[in-house]
């Protein structure tokens, strides 16, 4: 039975279309992942579902009946008592339970077709008490509470006084808690650790009713969706793919060698038509007649007259086929991002490429960093972890040179060029084009850098010159990713480097790291990547890093 229904969804801003034609529908049992770059709709999609936007096309309705439950990616709409908050969440619950009490008392007073229609009512007011979990909902509050590690928190505080990752988590439980039918989910893992997330991954998969969520947790979509929708960058079309993260990668993977097969098949046969092509004129420039006609000269016209006839027909055909394939071909599949670090490994044989010594920070009285050493090898594969704002990207900015230390070195080989991905983009120029921002640094003719931000993939034609304060978060990220692999830089310094890329960009980003053969150091929330990266693993937290557990 279907819970929520999207037909032919649109919405446009300005110029600028973010969702074109996306239909859908969504049944209890279904867990659906909703993925996309950036900036493509995908949290507009939700907006609309809960009627905080109106779409400028189409309409998504709900079965009458169904409960709606929505977390956003922010909190403001939290205020009063972590008590209260959480008997706010029961209400539903509380007014299904009184009014089943009612039907209890009125039973032993009604008879015949009135009675009857009580017990109607009396089961499906059951039904979706059950469904919401109302026989244990108050056991599971401290269930989750736990799970999400807020159960330390007393239940008359006041939620203003809590951090912005206690705030997220307790509006995630209030949602959960609430048990409604539809859940609609923002990007539920942010501000969650490793252990929360785990539990969340099984509260979802144990979900009764349909769920739709948004999120960049490759691992958290392999452990809990049905299904993917992904809404794609260009087109902002939506294409449903069956299974778990990984069956979509599958998916996308065959569909990536489909597209090279017909590329290439494409072009060979392009090849071949423009050789019958060549062929047939200078078959038409030597036309001799076909039959022994002695003088006969009307003959001989007449049957010369025929062949080219016959040629001129066969060279036509050949030429409408060519055209017809070069009005709209097949589009050349993205070269593989590829790093070609501008390095001699033997010229760092026996040294560090980086060697920090003692370094500390802080910002007025508050401490970041302590005392934290760390010796980098060229080859070096390190991954540091941790919650946000213990300090990792401030050792980042230290070891590239953006911020100082209040005191310790951090000694750069003279061998060594740093590559630094960070992670706002803030080394970018909203007024320049992309072009221009690709080229800044170098001497790149601008020939060639479009050529190169074409046959990567990451940029189409009509994109190249537009300025970077047009681009989505996700465009920015592919910029900056560009900038990095043309520096032919030896050793890579990378902040939260998966964030906002739509994942086949990432999953190419991920490939080219694999084959990068110099050191990079990389401060990450993600597990995926994590779990492909390799190498050593540390944590910052309590201003130390420390080998990670």
């Amino acid at each position: 039975m279907t819970a929520l229904q999207i037909e032919h969804l649109t919405k446009t801003y300005g110029p600028l279309t973010v969702l074109n034609d996306i239909s859908m529908t969504l049944a209890p049992g279904q867990r659906v992942g909703v993925v996309g770059a950036n900036g493509v709709g995908k949290s507009t999609l939700l907006k609309i579902i809960t009627g905080e936007l109106e779409p400028d096309g189409g309409r998504a309705t709900l079965r009458p009946g169904v409960r709606l439950g929505y977390l956003p990616q922010d909190d403001s709409a939290l205020e009063g008592t972590i008590g209260a908050l959480i008997e706010q969440a029961f209400a539903d619950l509380r007014a299904m339970e009184a009014e089943l009490r009612t039907l209890e008392t009125d039973m032993g007073s009604l008879t015949g077709d009135a009675l009857g229609e009580l017990l109607d009512r009396y089961g499906e007011l059951t039904d979706a008490f059950e469904r919401a979990g109302g026989w244990d909902a108050d056991a599971r509050v401290g269930v989750v509470l736990a799970g999400l590690r807020i159960d330390h928190l007393p239940r008359d505080r006041d939620v203003r006084s809590l951090s912005g990752g206690e705030r997220a988590r307790l509006q995630l439980a209030l949602l959960l808690l609430s048990a409604p039918d539809v859940l609609l989910l923002d990007e539920p893992t942010n501000h969650l650790d490793v252990d929360s997330m785990t539990w969340l991954e099984g509260c979802v998969r144990d979900q009764r009713g349909a769920v739709l969520m948004v999120s960049h947790d490759r691992a958290f979509l392999n452990a809990t969706v049905t299904s993917i929708i992904e809404i794609d960058e260009f087109s902002h079309r939506a294409k449903q793919y069956t299974g778990s993260y990984d069956d979509y990668l599958r998916a996308k993977t065959r569909e990536r060698q489909r597209w090279e097969q017909e590329y290439a098949a494409q072009q060979d046969e392009i090849k071949d038509l423009r050789i019958a092509i060549h062929d047939e004129i200078r078959a038409m420039s030597q036309t001799k007649p076909t039959k022994k006609v002695g003088n006969d000269k009307f003959a001989k016209a007449f049957f010369k007259g025929r062949t080219e006839v016959h040629l001129t027909r066969k060279l036509d055909n050949v030429k409408e086929r060519l055209a017809r394939i070069e009005a709209d071909p097949i589009p050349r599949p993205p070269r593989p991002l590829m790093f070609r670090p501008d390095f001699d490994p033997r010229a760092l044989r026996g040294q560090f490429a980086i060697t920090v010594s003692g370094v500390s920070k802080g910002y007025g009285p508050r401490r970041v960093i302590e005392d934290v050493s760390l010796s980098v090898a060229p080859d070096a594969r390190i991954a540091i972890v941790g919650p946000n704002g213990s300090g990792k990207s401030t050792l980042l900015r230290m070891i590239v040179g953006i911020e100082a230390p209040d005191s310790g070195e951090v000694h750069i080989s003279p061998q060594v060029q740093l590559g630094y991905l960070d992670q706002f983009g803030a080394d970018l120029d909203d007024s320049q084009t992309v072009v221009d921002a690709y080229i800044d640094g170098s001497d790149l003719p601008e020939q060639a850098a479009i050529s190169d931000l074409l046959v990567s993939g990451l940029f189409r034609y009509d994109e190249v010159r537009r300025t970077v304060g047009m681009l989505s978060g996700g465009q920015r990220r592919k910029l900056q990713i560009a900038k990095l692999i043309r520096q032919q830089a030896n050793v890579l310094i990378l902040d939260e480097p998966t964030n906002t890329l739509s994942f086949d960009v990432l999953e190419a980003f991920e490939d080219a790291l694999r084959g990068f053969t110099g050191a990079i150091i990389a401060a990450t929330h993600d597990r995926r990547f994590l779990e492909g990266f390799g190498g050593t693993v540390l944590t910052m937290g309590n201003r130390q890093l420390n080998a990670a557990r």
